[in-house]
């Protein structure tokens, strides 16, 4: 096990889904906005650890667990889980902590008691050595 003071550090963003993002039926929207998220706290992760955005490498995983709705407040978390010479593993989490309530009203929206995971994914960004 490594003592590296890298491991464990977390970073998390989040951010209003805009309506305008729902591509399918049901206000759904694409598991490719939560990978632009994931994208986005690795970069800052790897600032904030190593001094340079890096570059992803490539999920190891990714797993959608739940809907991505027009609406939501998202959250999207990135942890150092390894560290190499020019290498991380990062693990992902995504969760909705707000939801829309068209039911009560067109503007009409809950914050939700348990944050919903919606993706969890790990990954390898690469940073210069």
């Amino acid at each position: 096990m490594s003592d590296d003071a890298r491991l464990g550090t977390s970073v998390t963003h989040r951010r209003y889904v805009p309506y305008s993002h729902a591509h399918y039926g049901g206000n759904l929207v694409d598991g490719a906005y939560v990978l632009a998220m994931f994208g986005d706290v690795a970069t800052e992760l790897c600032i904030r650890t190593d001094g340079d955005e890096g570059l992803f490498a490539g999920y190891d995983e990714v797993s959608f667990r739940a809907p991505v709705m027009g609406g939501d407040v998202l959250e999207a978390t990135a942890t150092v889980t390894r560290v190499g010479s020019r290498s991380r593993g990062v693990s992902f989490e995504a969760r909705v902590v707000c939801r829309s309530n068209p039911g009560v009203s067109a503007s009409a929206a809950t914050v939700l008691e348990d944050p919903l995971v919606v993706t969890s994914a790990t990954g390898t960004v690469v940073v210069p050595g």
